[in-house]
């Protein structure tokens, strides 16, 4: 039996100035997964609806942190990375899930969560 160590670490927000508690909470804080399985991540903030913006990074031993997913309740991006490994779930503004599907040895890292507030703004190009 081969078992691959997920770490969840620190949440993050992304509010220029704040300090002291996020309001942000992920579970597990640690996750065994044995090789092939799932590994599902929660991460729920108690700010109000309007920080809607949720992100999943990971950061692998030795290599600078990853934008694996950003997500709303009505969209998903994950960029560069494969759909058929990753999963992201956000129905409501307050809370989302991250899962990481079939894993291997690769997959072992920090993964986190952060959440940000949308500001309403939009950029027109001419």
């Amino acid at each position: 039996m081969i078992s691959i160590i997920i770490t969840l670490t620190f949440s993050l927000q992304w509010t220029p100035g704040f300090a002291g508690d996020s309001g942000v909470t992920q579970s597990p804080t640690v996750l065994w997964v044995e090789k092939g399985n799932s590994a599902e991540m929660n991460c729920s903030h108690n700010k109000d609806a309007s920080y809607s913006q949720m992100y999943w990074f990971r950061q692998q031993q030795g290599k600078p942190m990853e934008l694996i997913v950003f997500t709303t309740t009505s969209t998903k991006d994950f960029g560069s990375f494969d759909q058929n490994k990753f999963s992201a779930i956000k129905e409501k503004p307050e809370s989302g899930s991250f899962t990481v599907m079939n894993v291997e040895s690769d997959d072992s890292a920090l993964y986190f969560c952060a959440v940000s507030e949308h500001s309403g703004i939009v950029l027109l190009h001419g």
